[in-house]
């Protein structure tokens, strides 16, 4: 079996293939997330790419056949449907399996790419998954193609808004697979989300909810930060200041009488809090938005 160290295997022996090496702007490379190389391959024979230590981020999908990945210390089967995501820093392989396979697939990068990537994972993204709607990534991967090859004078920016496009499905479907592995307990998540957007002003404790809507306080905390992209309390104190913030610019209110209507029963703790999420005080963000 021939194994190559390349981005992708490209023997005219063993795959047909079509890629584009792309090159970004300064300004690609330094503001957006930016396209290394993007293509589509037809096995021909069985065959193995592998690489390490490469700063890109993988995605591919299987059109056709069926192969195999290897990522870090784990082995992933995979077929018609599946979907790579993965940080090639790591060390990774894939292999065709008897049935060869056709496969879609985008290198990329950006200065962010690490942050968006754990940010992925912590809400229990994977780094192979079966997608809702293949057709939609298909559909990207090949837009995404087009934009590449073409001579647009803007095509770093459009690169950019599809390969962002990628990562939010991305992010939607590490909701989805959130939602098929804690089906039962979805409801109740929904209820204490709702609880929280009714009632935020009100002392509020992971304990109260446990008890509430009869779920493990732990699990709790665990689903709810996969499916909302936060913990619970994140959440509670997001709400607070988001309201806050509407006060101190729609109204004369003092900033004590905005913690009290806020939930926050301390207007210390209320301007420490605020200071740490918007990089200001209250009253200098009063003062930005209220001239």
């Amino acid at each position: 079996m021939k194994t190559d160290k390349e981005l992708f295997f490209d023997s005219k022996s063993t795959v047909d293939s079509e890629r584009i090496i792309y090159t970004p702007s300064d300004f690609a490379k330094t503001s957006l997330f930016y396209l290394q190389e993007t293509g589509g391959l037809k096995a021909k024979a069985p065959h193995t790419s592998s690489r390490s230590n490469l700063s890109s981020y993988l995605f591919f999908i299987v059109e056709e056949g069926e192969g195999q990945l290897s990522y870090g210390d784990e082995v992933f089967s995979l077929k018609v449907g599946d979907c790579v995501f993965i940080d090639c820093k790591k060390p990774y392989s894939h292999t065709t399996g008897v049935a060869l396979w056709k496969l879609r697939w985008a290198h990329f990068y950006g200065p962010n790419m690490s942050s968006v990537y754990e940010k992925y994972v912590s809400r229990g993204g994977k780094p192979v998954f079966k997608a809702k709607s293949p057709s939609d990534y298909i559909e990207l991967l090949s837009e995404l193609y087009a934009i590449a090859d073409s001579q647009d004078y803007i095509r770093d920016m459009k690169i950019h808004e599809k390969l962002s496009g990628l990562l939010v499905m991305l992010m939607e479907q590490s909701v989805y697979t959130v939602e098929k592995s804690a089906f039962g307990k979805l409801p109740q998540l929904q209820q204490v989300k709702d609880y929280i957007d009714r009632n935020y002003t009100e002392r509020i404790t992971l304990d109260f909810l446990s008890e509430r809507f009869y779920i493990n306080k732990y699990y709790l905390l665990e689903i709810f930060k996969r499916h909302y992209g936060m913990g619970v309390n994140q959440y509670l104190i997001h709400m607070r200041i988001t309201k806050s913030k509407g006060l101190l610019r729609f109204t004369a209110k003092t900033v004590e009488e905005i913690a009290y209507e806020c939930g926050m029963n301390s207007p210390h703790y209320f301007c420490r809090i605020f200071k740490k999420v918007e990089g200001i005080s209250p009253s200098e963000y009063r003062r930005s938005w209220v001239k």
